[in-house]
């Protein structure tokens, strides 16, 4: 594979680790901020490391495009809500707010997806064990009955949005839920898995073809750490 696909860079990992040892960081369902900003994470694997069920071109555009406008969109949209707390101009901040929930929502949503896949060889299609394992035949039988389902409710997203397998944090049921554009898990239920269904997602790939997208993302689905997620 091109080095220029690679994932891992050094002079990166160096800086941002400096950067850490200086910067206060907190995290948010597994996205990392500091000093308020939120940062850009590496993928622990390359860009083409998902082929043939993801190509290294949507990666690419995907993590380093789409994901870093989302990035940089938040952190501008947080510094303008900072600039109109200080001047108690309620107005502004009131209008910043669907800025915020859209672009940190897609900065947090796709944070969990690039954890939500592996290559094959790394973890990437091997079912699930344990507790999340048993919720799923409890709730729906079988592992191939949820991913039936799972597809059925991506496949019926009208325009852009995120299907996500969530757990309710009062009751720990399990459930398949939808979200538009980038809205993300939060409140009531715990994100345990999510599927992109955005168009940039597949497109490139894909086409028009999105049933081929949403039955070949499960090859790489990284079940291990929605086992994690999982309480």
């Amino acid at each position: 594979m091109s080095t220029t696909l690679l994932r891992t860079s050094t002079a990166r990992s160096a800086l941002r680790a400096a950067s850490s040892q200086n910067s206060k960081r907190v995290g948010l369902a597994g996205v990392a901020f500091a000093r308020g900003k939120a940062t850009l994470p590496d993928l622990p694997y390359d860009y083409g490391a998902l082929e043939p069920a993801i190509s290294g071109k949507i990666m690419e555009l995907h993590h380093d495009k789409h994901h870093r406008t989302y990035v940089n969109s938040y952190n501008q949209a947080e510094e303008k809500l900072a600039e109109a707390e200080q001047k108690e101009d309620i107005p502004s901040k009131i209008a910043l707010l669907p800025l915020i929930n859209f672009h940190g929502g897609g900065h947090t949503n796709h944070t969990l997806f690039w954890e939500n896949l592996a290559p094959k060889g790394s973890g990437g299609g091997e079912p699930p064990t344990g507790g999340l394992s048993k919720a799923i035949d409890t709730s729906y039988g079988s592992l191939d009955a949820f991913k039936e389902k799972f597809n059925t409710a991506l496949a019926g997203i009208q325009g852009s949005g995120w299907a996500w397998l969530v757990q309710d944090t009062q009751t720990g049921s399990i459930s398949i839920k939808t979200y538009a554009n980038q809205d993300a898990v939060v409140g009531q239920f715990r994100p345990i898995l999510g599927i992109d269904a955005w168009e940039h997602a597949y497109y490139l790939q894909y086409q028009n073809r999105k049933a081929e997208y949403f039955k070949a993302v499960w090859d790489v689905v990284n079940w291990k750490a929605a086992e994690k997620r999982f309480k």
